[in-house]
Order: structure tokens, then sequence, then C-alpha cells
């Protein structure tokens, strides 16, 4: 009887104990969780207090000015436009193409889980990397120079890797039992792939591509080592074109902050903009996933 009950005792301290642990790290997790949002909260604050007086219609239609008063962000708008042009189809062709592959295609073993085990590892690599692969094989080696399309390619290897991850999830998500009913029905594997499992698919290798983009359109690292330029340029009207972006514009008014004051003023105004356009894409994500979450 006596051993029951200090069995009994043992189990409910370590049961107190584990409450006890579960309560602390909930605090800390908690506490951690308030503290990022307060700073984001502050951050915003102050981008926002900064940059809306500027933020009108004159500063996102006008040029790059030496004035402050009359600098604009419309070749930066253009810029980050070109840059999608080229990230766009070379991302989700090449993006979703190789996962197909390594999911239907591609025979089970060491290479193919070699291939795997690289793209994953590609996707945590730092940008500034692939800025300097871009920097060596785009602008030097190919000799396009700090154009649309250098940039373009640069931004794609980035975000190729987190491409290929989420499509291949979404591939597997789709039922084996659909791809097995067609072939069943007499349908070839290219039919099946096209007619079944790409439909079934889609939603989320779209919501996986929109967020991949919106990372794209933020990046700076990538861009400063190929040499984008932040200066008086003609606004792009092709591929080969110079360019800035609107992280580009973001970085050197930041820095030139330190001569003249207003640039703080003109790189917050910026930030809105740029903030805007990732909050849209990523509601879209987010619209996306919902509408296909409710549907099944």
């Amino acid at each position: 009887m006596e051993k029951t009950e200090r069995l009994v005792q043992k189990q409910s301290n370590r049961i107190a104990t584990r409450i006890r642990l579960n309560t602390f790290w909930k605090t800390i997790f908690f506490l951690s969780t308030l503290f990022g949002l307060l700073v984001l909260g502050i951050l915003i604050y102050r981008v926002l207090v900064q940059g809306l007086p500027w933020l009108n219609v004159d500063f996102l239609v006008s040029r790059l000015s030496t004035t402050a008063e009359d600098a604009g962000i419309m070749g930066a708008i253009l810029g980050t436009l070109w840059v999608m042009v080229v990230v766009i189809p070379v991302t989700l062709l090449v993006g979703i193409g190789t996962a197909i592959y390594l999911e239907l295609y591609a025979q089970k073993g060491w290479v193919k889980s070699s291939i795997e085990t690289n793209i994953s590892n590609l996707a945590g690599v730092p940008s500034i990397v692939y800025g300097l692969l871009g920097l060596t094989v785009f602008v030097r080696l190919m000799d396009f120079g700090n154009v649309v399309l250098a940039g373009g390619l640069t931004l794609s290897l980035l975000i190729l890797p987190i491409l290929v991850v989420s499509s291949q999830e979404a591939i597997r998500a789709v039922p084996g039992y659909l791809a097995e009913a067609s072939y069943g029905m007499g349908a070839t594997k290219w039919q099946t792939i096209r007619r079944i499992i790409l439909p079934a698919a889609i939603p989320s290798i779209l919501t996986g591509s929109i967020l991949a983009l919106s990372r794209a359109i933020g990046e700076t690292a990538p861009l400063t080592v190929l040499g984008i330029p932040a200066l008086l340029i003609p606004f792009p009207n092709g591929l080969f074109d110079t360019f800035t972006a609107l992280p580009m514009q973001i970085y050197y008014w930041t820095i030139d902050a330190s001569l003249v004051a207003e640039y703080a003023n003109l790189a917050a105004a910026t930030i809105i903009v740029l903030l805007v356009i990732l909050f849209i894409l990523n509601a879209t994500a987010v619209f996306i996933r919902n509408k296909y979450q409710q549907s099944l």
C-alpha cells in the first residue's frame, strides 16, 4: 500500500513539474512574441510617420532627382516590374518542371536523394551568395552587365530552391488514388499529370510561388553585389536596359540620409510602397490557400 502511494506521489510530482515547465516556456514564448510584435509596431509606426507626408501621386510618378522635394520612384517601380517579367516565367517553368521530374519521373535512389538534399540546402544559402554567383555568371562571364536580365536571372536562382520544394510538397499532397484511377481508365502518364495531378496541386503551387516572388521583390543584397545603381538613370524599356529597384532605392536613400536628412523620409515613403506590394502578394497567397481548403 505504501509503495503504491509513493508511486502515485512520484507520478503527481512529475506531472506538476511538467505543468510548471509548460507554463514557464509558454510565458517565455509569449513574451518573445510580444517583444517581436512591439519592435515591429514601433518600426511600422516610425515608417508611417516619416513616409506618409511624402507619399503622393507626384512621388509615385516622378523620376529620381538630386533634390529631395522633386524625387520620385517611378523608375524604381518600373525596374521592379521588369525584373518580375524575367523572374516569374523562369522560376515557374524551371521550378515546377523540376518538381514534376523529381516527384513523378525520377527513379528512387541516391541520385534523386542527393539532388533533393542539395536543393533543400540551397534554400538556406544567404542571398548575397546568389548575388556573387549572378555577378560571376551573368554580369562577367556572359557579359550582360548590370541590366534587367542579369538581375532577374539572379533573383530567379535565389527563389528557385524554395519554389521547387514547395511544388514537390504540393504534388505529394495529391491523393494517389486520383492518379491510379486515371491510369485505370487508360490515360498516359503525361495526360494524368496534365489533367489530374497538376490541377489538384496548382492552388498550393501558386501559394508557394507567390510567397517566393514576394521574397524576390524585397531582396537587396544580390542586387547590391551586381552593382545595380540608384542614380539618375532613364526608365528601363527592355531586358537589356540598366535599372534600379525599390529595395535598392531604399538602401541608397537610407545611406544618403546621413548627408541629406530628407532622404530618410523618401526611404520611409518607398518602404510603405514596397510593404503595400508585399501585403497584396501575401494576401493573395492566403486567399488562394483558404479558398482551396474550403473546397476540400
